[in-house]
């Protein structure tokens, strides 16, 4: 697909097509219209996609925690594993497979700096792995509205004007919010 092409499609995508990726959730896609959107402050957002087989996804992920155990890295690994999966089910390969990440902000001085380590543990799964990072923006002390399409991998990083403290208490109520019961979503807490 050509970029014009690819950018006329971006165009054509309304409310119907947008997926909101909340804290605990990890959404793919193959529709060409569809456009996923989360906000970030210390959590991290992968952005995965097979451009060849035309589909993609987007997680939201908070490791709970700072000893760095393995109770803590489990909601990362799961986050990681249900978005790959989920991909692999649309038809993706694993060695085409691209990702973006993004947050990992340090959005309160003098608390512990959970953005750096969720951006760390980010990196790590995918050296780990063998999936290749082509991008992203991680770390600093803003927060960011990501919007994602997950069909050509295309991303954008946007600074919402809210200030860090909101974002932080955004964060927090996403993070109790309960999915749909039907949804199989991993609640984090």
């Amino acid at each position: 697909m050509t970029r014009s092409a690819a950018l006329a499609i971006e165009e054509a995508v309304d409310r119907s097509n947008v997926i909101h990726v909340i804290q605990g959730e990890s959404h793919v896609s193959a529709d060409p219209l569809a456009l996923m959107t989360t906000v970030l402050g210390s959590c991290v957002a992968a952005c995965l996609f097979d451009q060849r087989a035309g589909v993609g996804g987007m997680n939201h992920f908070l490791l709970p925690g700072d000893n760095g155990g393995d109770e803590n890295l489990r909601y990362g690994v799961h986050a990681m594993e249900l978005l790959i999966n989920g991909l692999l089910r649309l038809g993706a390969r694993r060695e085409n497979l691209r990702a973006k990440l993004f947050g990992g902000a340090r959005m309160v001085a003098g608390l512990s700096d959970i953005g750096a380590k969720n951006a760390a543990f980010a990196n790590e799964f995918l050296a780990r792995e063998g999936l290749v990072c082509v991008g992203g923006s991680l770390g600093g002390d803003h927060a960011r509205r990501i919007q994602f399409w997950p069909t050509t991998g295309r991303a954008r990083q946007i600074y919402p004007s809210t200030a860090p403290r909101q974002v932080f208490e955004t964060e927090l109520r996403e993070k109790t919010a309960k999915p749909a019961a039907d949804s199989g979503d991993l609640e984090l807490f």
